[in-house]
């Protein structure tokens, strides 16, 4: 009998291919007849996972229309849930806009990664003499009109919120400061800078014993986990891309101007336009100790 197959393309960066992996057993269950081919731009996420047949790199697709697509029984689905109404309009998840492209029912599903016994040996290279406090302050590579910014304003924690969580926690934990180069530095830390495999941003959340982080794919691998960590929104939002399982600390509303002229299909832009920026202080943004109060013990 000819092999029937349903075929799920994921790209985007980390974070969206974890919080992709809520959808894998779902998909399974309702295409249980047809083999199940991911196409993804991070297959080591998806490895071990047992409900997918075929894992491809995005960027590695060797003769698969002839395999997959040419003549056979085949159910593609290559949507852009960012390009939904309800993303854009921020009414919905990320995995509930999903969800309705898929003809899926949306049950709150929660990101799943599953690692090998080899993979839970990485842990290993994060133990420290105290248990670790994982502080993940700055987003991933960011580059804007040719020059590095120390700080993007719409991802980041301000540098003064993240002196005082050194301050409140340096005696009881290690503190893993996960940052990009060139971004500010705190005292009394051990910083990570350097780029390290995915396998080994995900051991470090996995082996922390409290994680204090910022919209990026370490709070999604934290939920993957089913690890409550508490997490800083600022020019993002958990409506569509947070956990209920985190402690989710937002920034208070601002009071916004004239400052959004280059912005489309959302409103702040993650590229880091400095000029977006609505807030005048830190404390438009945050009551500083109201977040010290409101962290997860």
């Amino acid at each position: 009998m000819e092999e029937k197959y349903v075929i799920w393309h994921v790209q985007g960066g980390l974070g969206k291919n974890i919080a992709a992996t809520a959808l894998i057993k779902d998909i399974k269950e309702k295409y249980k007849d047809r083999k199940f081919i991911l196409v993804c731009s991070f297959p080591e996420i998806f490895l071990n996972n047992p409900d997918i047949d075929k894992v491809y790199n995005i960027s590695q697709l060797n003769h698969f229309y002839e395999t997959y697509i040419e003549n056979k029984d085949v159910i593609i689905f290559k949507h852009e849930p960012y390009f939904q109404s309800d993303h854009i309009t921020k009414k919905k998840h990320l995995v509930h806009n999903w969800c309705d492209l898929l003809n899926i029912e949306y049950k709150n599903q929660q990101p799943k990664i599953y690692i090998n016994y080899s993979q839970t040996q990485l842990v290993n290279e994060w133990k420290r003499s105290k248990p670790v406090l994982l502080l993940n302050t700055n987003g991933g590579p960011l580059d804007h009109s040719g020059k590095n910014f120390v700080y993007n304003w719409a991802r980041d924690l301000p540098i003064e919120i993240a002196n005082l969580i050194v301050s409140k926690y340096k005696n009881t934990y290690h503190i893993i400061h996960l940052t990009r180069p060139g971004a500010y530095k705190l005292e009394g830390v051990e910083r990570i800078e350097k780029k390290m495999s995915n396998l080994q941003l995900i051991s470090l959340v996995f082996s922390s014993s409290k994680r204090i982080l910022i919209d990026s794919a370490a709070q999604h691998a934290a939920a993957a986990f089913n690890l409550k960590s508490d997490v800083f929104w600022i020019g993002t939002s958990p409506i569509l891309f947070g956990y209920k399982i985190h402690n989710n600390l937002v920034a208070k509303l601002p009071k916004k101007a004239n400052q959004l002229i280059n912005s489309y299909d959302f409103d702040y832009q993650f590229h880091n336009n400095v000029h977006e920026c609505p807030y005048m202080g830190i404390n438009e943004m945050f009551d500083l100790k109201e977040i010290l109060n409101n962290l997860e013990s």
